[in-house]
């Protein structure tokens, strides 16, 4: 047989081998009462494990290895940490462990103990020929409840992770949750094309400055184009021309620095995706809801969220134009529902969730969790695989949970850490 050594963790996490008759390698009567809780950092591999050894019972630590001799290879020799190790599991006893205090460490061999289905099973995963995932044949025998459970474990995963920079911007703003929440939103109005520069946009210009005209839209559009650079040369329409004058003058008045306009792109995308589009967009929001994240935390209706962007008005002039000064045909400039529903994944649910986390308060995560059940499923390669496969996705809240199942545990067929890949293992 060939394994890895975290396919023995696996074995003796979960009891699958022969336990009839158990004995340490000096012969004496094995019952294993409690396997330990399995340990990912420094130290023995699992802790707080309970055995009987003949009549006497031991409670402390237990390591694991491929071969008796890995306990000397891995430096454990000389580490205190292993002093309290009661059994030592490997797949093949080929010499005893003696401590440095002169104790003898009980082993347990499980060479001939592991079913062979069960490695077969295993090998057919690991070293497969796969194409999408490694479990793509098993994974439609897996029952709903097992996949669900866990795709919501995986999700929760995805969100904490990504949680972990929104609290890094808010430590940079000094706690301020509103400022955070702005800087984030802006740069998802960018979508992929041009986030980087709305999030520059947003931290040239903070919010609290935005705030101070929220009765004056013209001023707020006026900073909003100045800052990103479009306002630079000369208009020929009143509307730009009047924005011009009124950055001018609060430009002076705030000491600020545009960003550099060529960061915008405009190459393949839609006239309807332009970067003045989405400027005019994020300026009627920023009208319409001043402080908008104080907003996000008191409406608990997930529908009244979705409220939040669809009934902004963008000012008239965008009605028949994509850029200054360049006519084109009428069309409606407001949020279409895709981006929309990308926005409420992207931030909303992202800072519900991070707040909610943050400060110790379920009833945000779960309004993070139900916000995402709400959302339809996206539209991407991953979930196009996973729907060829019998996974079928209705909600956002399965397609992300599928992205960080694919990205984070699929791809480094990490099929002992998954709910899945253990049931399908178990299945026999």
């Amino acid at each position: 047989m060939f394994f890895p050594e975290d396919f023995l963790h696996y074995v003796w996490k979960f009891r699958l081998f022969d336990r009839v008759n158990l004995q340490t390698n000096d012969a004496e009567e094995l019952e294993i009462l409690s396997a330990g809780l399995h340990n990912s950092d420094s130290g023995p591999d699992f802790h707080n494990a309970r055995v009987r050894i003949g009549d006497t019972v031991w409670a402390g630590n237990v390591e694991v290895h491929l071969s008796s001799s890995d306990w000397q290879k891995h430096g454990h020799t000389t580490d205190n940490a292993y002093d309290n190790v009661i059994l030592h599991v490997v797949y093949r006893d080929d010499e005893p462990l003696v401590l440095t205090n002169g104790r003898r460490v009980p082993t347990l061999e499980l060479q001939n103990r592991i079913p062979a289905d069960l490695y077969n099973r295993y090998h057919k995963l690991i070293f497969g020929n796969q194409t999408i995932i490694p479990c793509e044949a098993s994974i439609g025998s897996v029952d709903d409840i097992t996949l669900y459970n866990w795709l919501t474990r995986v999700l929760v995963e995805r969100l904490a992770k990504r949680s972990a920079a929104v609290i890094a911007a808010l430590n940079k703003n000094r706690g301020d949750w509103e400022e955070t929440f702005y800087q984030f939103l802006a740069a998802n109005f960018g979508f992929k094309t041009n986030a980087l520069p709305f999030e520059l946009l947003a931290k040239s210009l903070p919010q609290n400055i935005l705030a101070k005209h929220k009765n004056n839209p013209l001023q707020i559009e006026a900073l909003l184009f100045g800052q990103a650079g479009f306002l630079n040369n000369d208009m020929a329409d009143e509307y730009p021309r009047k924005l011009k004058k009124e950055y001018e003058f609060l430009q002076k008045k705030y000491q600020l620095t545009p960003i550099e306009n060529h960061l915008w792109k405009f190459m393949r995308l839609r006239p309807q995706n332009f970067p003045t589009v989405r400027l005019a967009q994020f300026a009627a929001l920023v009208v319409r809801s001043n402080h908008l994240f104080s907003k996000l935390l008191e409406i608990k209706d997930v529908k009244g969220l979705r409220t939040l962007f669809t009934e902004i008005k963008v000012n008239p002039y965008w009605g028949n134009h994509y850029r200054f000064d360049t006519e084109s045909a009428p069309s409606p400039k407001n949020l279409g529902q895709a981006s929309i529903d990308i926005l409420l994944l992207n931030t909303l649910a992202l800072f519900l969730f991070s707040y909610g986390k943050h400060n110790q308060m379920q009833h945000f995560i779960n309004r993070s969790l139900q916000l995402l059940e709400y959302l339809p499923g996206e539209n991407n390669k991953i979930v196009a695989d996973f729907s060829t496969l019998g996974v079928k996705i209705k909600t956002a809240f399965e397609s992300q949970a599928l992205l960080e199942l694919k990205n984070n545990y699929c791809n480094y067929k990490k099929c002992l850490q998954c709910g899945v890949g253990n049931k399908i293992l178990k299945l026999g």
